[in-house]
């Protein structure tokens, strides 16, 4: 019976392990977000830790705003970066094993094919930074800690560019959409049932001990950039919204975006033996479920 400490569980990741727990009745899960517990205070944190007997931490507590960070360093930094450690730190006094969210976002470094764990990081961006110290506080803790990378993360749960598109496309006759940002959007219910399998997989003691350790990659199979993905949305759903292909410097932003954040998933899939779906598929499901949810 693993008993499953989930941070940050209003986001869209937790909410979707929230919506599994059910499934994994061997499990035992308690969800916090920052109301329940702030990780930027270490005490409460190192507290809350050890009034529990937790076997795992997933961490998806973070600053996603990534604009918004840019104006906001001080806060993202005490979120995406100290927070992680004091997880961290107390997760090693009790041998607990954490799974740690990170991002794409960390590379931006000028590669042009699928992107490997063990390439260079190169962050352009408040957000990218503060998280990849996250990870290195996190790595440099708990050694044994396993890190997942994602990218271009929707759910039926939360706000997404998916949402986005639906409430624009239904509102405007076309759209301009950047695509010279490759990448693969990942349905966080793919990735939170996948964390929840390789824990399972653990648990039954189909993996040795040390297997969940390092950097790992994750998002849906296949390739895409945003102007793309903006028309199959609008495809599967049956609207009638133009989208226009700009790039990149036609809409700037504040926080600089990746512009090639294609993930080899190669170790997690060995690993694990995991099999991930394609990005078109999982799109088809979330846009499934958000049609139910709107007719209920």
């Amino acid at each position: 019976m693993a008993n499953i400490l989930v941070t940050g569980s209003n986001g869209q990741i937790g909410t979707e392990l929230q919506y599994l727990a059910k499934h994994f009745p061997d499990f035992t899960f308690t969800f916090v977000d920052v109301v329940d517990l702030d990780i930027t205070d270490a005490n409460a944190v190192y507290d809350f830790v050890n009034s529990g007997d937790y076997n795992y931490i997933i961490n998806c507590a973070a600053y996603t705003a990534v604009d918004k960070a840019e104006e906001d360093e001080k806060l993202a930094y005490e979120v995406n970066a100290m927070g992680a450690k004091n997880i961290a730190q107390a997760a090693v006094i009790r041998n607990i094993q954490v799974i740690h969210i990170s991002t794409d976002y960390v590379y931006h470094n000028g590669l042009d094919r699928p992107l490997l764990e063990s390439d260079p990081t190169n962050p352009q961006s408040v957000y990218a930074s503060t998280k990849l110290q996250g990870d290195q506080m996190v790595q440099m803790m708990l050694p044994s800690s396993m890190i997942i990378r994602t990218s271009w993360v929707y759910s039926s749960f939360g706000h997404n560019f998916v949402k986005t598109m639906l409430r624009l496309g239904k509102e405007r006759d076309s759209l301009g959409i950047v695509a010279d940002q490759i990448g693969t959007p990942t349905y966080a219910y793919d990735l939170a049932k996948a964390m929840l399998e390789i824990i399972s997989k653990m648990e039954n003691g189909d993996l040795v001990s040390g297997k969940m350790q390092g950097i790992f990659h994750y998002s849906n199979e296949g390739e895409t950039h945003w102007a793309d993905f903006a028309k199959k949305i609008f495809e599967l759903e049956n609207i009638n919204c133009k989208v226009n292909e700009i790039e990149t410097k036609d809409y700037p932003l504040p926080a600089a975006r990746p512009p090639y954040s294609l993930l080899d998933k190669s170790k997690i899939k060995e690993t694990f033996d995991l099999e991930i779906p394609n990005w078109e598929d999982s799109l088809a499901t979330c846009l499934e479920l958000l049609r139910e949810k709107n007719m209920g």
